[in-house]
């Protein structure tokens, strides 16, 4: 499997420069996800844009990286998906949970509204913890 990453402030980009992504490539993608998660910053968007087609256990194995990503304060989002792509996630039953969107630069935006999210919401825990 071959991509590149793009280090950003707040988050690290990863572009898969295949044009389809087998089962063959689930441990690379866990390994490559868990790597992302141990380093900093945590946050990780996932271009897809030569990405053509894609077994489902691909889908399985993005979930469950996603899931990983928000139990650990990070975010995770998925971009520039093909029709077919989307319409297979959107069949599965991972769609409700996955974080997609159509270009590169709302992934962006989208990570950078959940930091300040993560920030309001550990200002509000310590303006709590210091109440109590």
């Amino acid at each position: 499997m071959q991509y590149k990453t793009d280090l950003k402030e707040k988050f690290t980009v990863v572009t898969f420069l295949d044009t389809s992504l087998t089962s063959n490539s689930v441990p690379e993608i866990n390994e490559l996800t868990q790597k992302m998660l141990s380093q900093s910053p945590k946050n990780l968007v996932l271009n897809c844009g030569h990405v053509k087609q894609w077994d489902a256990s691909i889908i399985e194995v993005l979930a469950n990286a996603q899931q990983q990503f928000y139990d650990n304060n990070a975010s995770f989002v998925i971009c520039a998906l093909s029709n077919d792509l989307q319409k297979g996630i959107d069949d599965s039953e991972y769609a409700e949970m996955m974080n997609l969107t159509p270009t590169e630069t709302e992934a962006w935006d989208i990570v950078q509204m959940e930091e300040i999210e993560r920030e309001l919401l550990d200002s509000d825990d310590m303006e709590f913890s210091a109440e109590i």
